[in-house]
């Protein structure tokens, strides 16, 4: 059993840089250029776009579907044999080739759209859980809500700096801006290639690996390893109620994700310049809170700091429907010409705030309550977690906006956000970290 003890800086740098790389796929494919070009020009069923969320929707979902099937069988192997940098590298990969492939995607081949899509959404989301294993090595518990919320952190910066050749050369998503924007793929997956590499030159792999029993295969041994873990859930109840927790907040969170921005186009109809103001502002919020409530969560516990988040995103949602009411009546009530996409502006901090510190606290929770023998398949869950999430809660909505339209539609959030908060009451941190240290002092297989 490796003790808990605090990694090198340049290690937990190293690890962070995997954050800063990724989000250029999180911000320019998912959030705020490709799915707005997708849905708006190279689907283009106006006036409501209502095909072309549903296709966008469907894409991301079965990409994540792949995740749930295969993330917790992965994260067992790669604990068997303490390959996890190696699976790292697979996903990694394949995210960057899938992502500049989405180049050749223009209007008539949707299709093909959606196969590029399902391939590098499957990719990065499990590469998420694949770096997230390595954050039990990184520091004692008390340090991990730091050290995760640098990382996010570190990954919202990340973000701003890919962003920055899509404002400055590559310029506005529209059909006229088509030959430019369509390089949004390929810039995604250059600058996703080259800033990960501290990753591999400087995180440790620490596991041991164990040798591979006559006869058996690493597929075996992965579903042998999972089995187990469900059958003996029981010991571990605080973690698996938390995971339910995740599910809903999750759920919330990726559609605010996926169609924030779309949001603003389709509904708030914002100016280029405000947009590219609600990416900034939606950047530096979302980078001061993951580490702001990083050190929150070291003082006052990662459990308090994930209920404050949920607060704060159902206060979000509510601002994010109301903006157009709120307008229209200090106009008519009050005389004030104010205009509902800056307004929306100020509806984006709060969301900025509440997104990175929501998504570091639960990597943080799943951190403490997972035994670093088996941390890579328990991040294997929490990976299963968020992306049966992502695939529910894109659906939800891909099809709730059918039915009542985007704006409305949105309102679900709210139910989902206080869904996690009511199974987040059920949850205790010091018996989640408690089973988490008697797992290790047995040395659980």
């Amino acid at each position: 059993m490796n003790p808990r003890v605090r990694a090198s800086n340049k290690e937990i740098f190293g690890w962070a840089m995997f954050d800063f790389a990724n989000q250029a796929y999180t911000l320019l494919i998912v959030t705020v250029v490709f799915g707005d070009l997708f849905t708006r020009v190279i689907v283009g069923d106006a006036p409501d776009y209502r095909l072309g969320n549903l296709l966008w929707s469907v894409s991301l979902a079965t990409g994540y579907l792949g995740v749930v099937i295969f993330s917790p069988i992965a994260g067992a192997v790669m604990d068997y044999t303490a390959n996890k940098k190696r699976f790292l590298f697979g996903s990694y990969l394949l995210t960057v080739f899938s992502t500049a492939a989405l180049y050749f995607v223009e209007p008539g081949l949707a299709w093909l759209g959606v196969l590029l899509l399902i391939i590098s959404n499957f990719a990065y989301s499990i590469g998420e859980a694949f770096i997230a294993a390595f954050l039990p090595d990184l520091g004692p518990p008390d340090d991990l809500g730091k050290i995760s919320g640098f990382g996010w952190a570190l990954g919202y910066v990340g973000g701003m700096v890919s962003a920055i050749f899509v404002l400055l050369v590559l310029g506005e998503v529209s059909a006229e801006n088509f030959e430019s924007i369509r390089w949004v793929g390929p810039w995604a997956a250059a600058f996703f290639l080259v800033a990960a590499i501290p990753t591999f030159l400087w995180v440790k792999e620490r596991g041991v690996p164990c040798p591979l029993p006559p006869g058996t295969g690493y597929f075996r041994i992965g579903i042998g390893r999972v089995r187990n873990t469900v059958e003996h859930i029981k010991d571990h109840r605080d973690l698996a109620v938390m995971l339910v927790s995740i599910f809903f907040a999750m759920s919330g969170i990726y559609i605010i994700i996926t169609y924030a921005f779309i949001y603003g186009a389709q509904i708030i109809g914002w100016d280029e310049e405000v947009r590219t103001w609600m990416f900034i502002i939606v950047q530096i919020t979302a980078a001061l809170g993951a580490v702001a409530f990083g050190f929150i969560q070291d003082k006052l516990g990662a459990l308090f700091t994930y209920r404050l988040t949920l607060i704060l995103w159902i206060s979000a949602i509510a601002m994010i429907y109301l903006t157009p009411v709120f307008t229209e009546m200090m106009r008519s009530q009050f005389n004030v010409a104010w205009q509902a996409q800056y307004v929306f502006l100020f509806v984006g901090s709060v969301a900025g705030l509440s997104l990175g510190s929501c998504q570091s606290s639960t990597r943080t929770l799943v951190g403490l309550f997972s035994p670093l023998s088996r941390s890579a398949e328990y991040f294997g869950f929490w990976g299963l977690s968020m992306k049966l999430a992502g695939m529910f809660g894109l659906m939800a909505i891909g099809l709730l906006q059918i039915l009542v339209g985007l704006k409305s539609a949105i309102l679900f959030c709210i139910v989902l956000f206080g869904a996690a908060l009511y199974f987040s009451r059920q949850v205790s941190e010091a018996n989640g970290r408690a089973a988490a240290e008697k797992a290790d002092r047995e040395c659980v297989l």
